[in-house]
């Protein structure tokens, strides 16, 4: 019973990791087969490994401390030096798993290899020092005390502090929901590690390590998360892609436009101007909200949609109305089944795409930068794939006299920075272009 009343708190954390890795592996995520995962999974797999090994050793060190009679020093030394060295790694691949699943892992090699080394440099240390680690009697159980010990609780301060500088300095680059879980995280895991440097004998550094695999497992890596994501943006395409059947086109115009506003979003961001606007929410909505565009022909006639010929002035106004009417159907239809930010960036591309920036378009002529940036972009998209594809009224145009169109819209029909920013890379849009046409002959 004695042994129960020390190592509890890890028998607690080793139960919690199981059931976790338990539900992975029924919802189909193994976290033994790391082949076939991403490697930001395959740093979060190695980082709950090294975890799963410090909370075991945790456990053991717990017992073998209030136990100096009958394990020998050099055992408990050995011990508790591999706890030590498991806490380290984990904490540093964990550091890089948020990194790499919010902003992406720097490109440049040093930078990772010198943070291996300093945390290389932080174990050897710990080894070293391990001779003058002292075990101190307490009231409810024995604990370590020592160099090793200020190293680790030092290690984990820097990564929390790192972990602080990359949200405040790349909050742009972090969705929302996971900038929250990061803050949220590290707030919680310096008040434990503030508890344990004040009662060193609590031992509660196990809690530490649920509560960073709960955090990641809610906010990062749930599978029945990923999947609900999966399914809104499959229903997503698939429903724009039955409205765009009724005028005859099989999706091609839905996946090309698409394509070309994240070309062109990602190219405007090198733009100052708008830094601040392109958070990484910003361009997920606007990558989802892209195929809806044209959800409004769904109410469209269509002997209008069909039409071989040019429309009557009658048949185009009723044809116009998809905007306005695209913008209806989100709010009343679509509205409950997505948040706030999305509905009202996929309301704005239905509604706005065929405004102008000099004013002359529709449905409310708006001018300038009233008109939404998302729908600045989309109108550029979506003109393109317009006339670089074949309609029921007319063949596709050849693409250089369709990126003469957009050159001779600039400033009268689009945004100028917006065209600027398509036009800025030819190479990649004739390589989803002639990508999109080979795709959509083969269906």
């Amino acid at each position: 019973m004695m042994i129960f009343q020390w190592c509890k708190t890890q028998i607690m954390a080793i139960l919690i990791l199981a059931y976790l890795e338990i539900t992975y592996t029924r919802e189909g995520y193994s976290l033994i087969r790391l082949s076939k995962r991403s490697y930001c999974n395959t740093l979060f797999d190695y980082s709950l490994t090294a975890a799963n090994l410090a909370v075991v050793f945790d456990a053991i060190t717990a017992c073998t401390v209030n136990l100096l009679d009958s394990v020998s020093r050099g055992w408990n030394l050995a011990l508790h030096f591999g706890m030590y060295a498991c806490y380290e790694v984990y904490v540093a691949l964990l550091f890089w798993y948020w990194v790499s699943v919010t902003v992406g892992l720097p490109r440049k090699k040093y930078l990772r290899v010198l943070t291996a080394a300093v945390n290389g440099a932080v174990v050897v240390l710990t080894g070293c020092f391990m001779k003058d680690i002292a075990f101190l009697p307490g009231e409810v159980s024995n604990y370590s005390m020592g160099v090793p010990v200020y190293l680790c609780f030092f290690s984990v301060i820097i990564h929390c502090a790192a972990t602080v500088l990359l949200i405040v300095l790349k909050h742009r680059e972090i969705p929302g929901k996971k900038r929250m879980g990061l803050f949220t995280t590290v707030v919680f895991i310096l008040i434990i590690l503030g508890f344990q440097i004040i009662f060193p004998q609590a031992l509660v550094s196990s809690f530490a390590v649920v509560l960073l695999v709960l955090s990641i497992y809610l906010n990062m890596e749930n599978p029945a998360i990923h999947s609900l994501e999966h399914y809104q943006n499959e229903m997503i395409m698939g429903f724009a892609t039955l409205v765009e059947n009724k005028d005859g086109n099989t999706g091609g115009h839905i996946r090309r436009s698409s394509a070309y506003v994240k070309l062109i979003a990602r190219r405007l961001k090198k733009n100052k101007k708008f830094r601040p606007i392109l958070t990484r929410d910003y361009l997920n909505h606007l990558e989802q909200s892209a195929p809806m565009h044209d959800i409004g022909k769904i109410g469209i006639s269509d002997a209008i949609l069909q039409k071989p010929g040019k429309l009557t002035a009658e048949e185009y106004e009723a044809m116009k109305q998809h905007a306005p009417l695209g913008g209806k159907i989100i709010h009343e239809t679509f509205g409950h089944l997505f948040d706030q930010e999305y509905e009202n960036m996929a309301h704005q591309v239905a509604q706005y795409h065929h405004e102008k920036w000099n004013g002359k378009g529709y449905p409310e002529g708006l001018k300038g930068e009233q008109i939404p940036l998302c729908a600045r972009i989309m109108a550029v998209a979506d003109v393109f794939d317009a006339v670089s594809s074949n309609r029921c009224y007319r063949e596709a145009m050849p693409l250089e006299t369709c990126y003469d169109i957009i050159r001779k819209g600039r400033g009268e029909d689009f945004d100028p920075d917006v065209v600027d920013a398509f036009l800025s890379d030819t190479e990649l849009v004739e390589r989803i272009y002639y990508q999109m046409i080979d795709n959509t002959k083969g269906r």
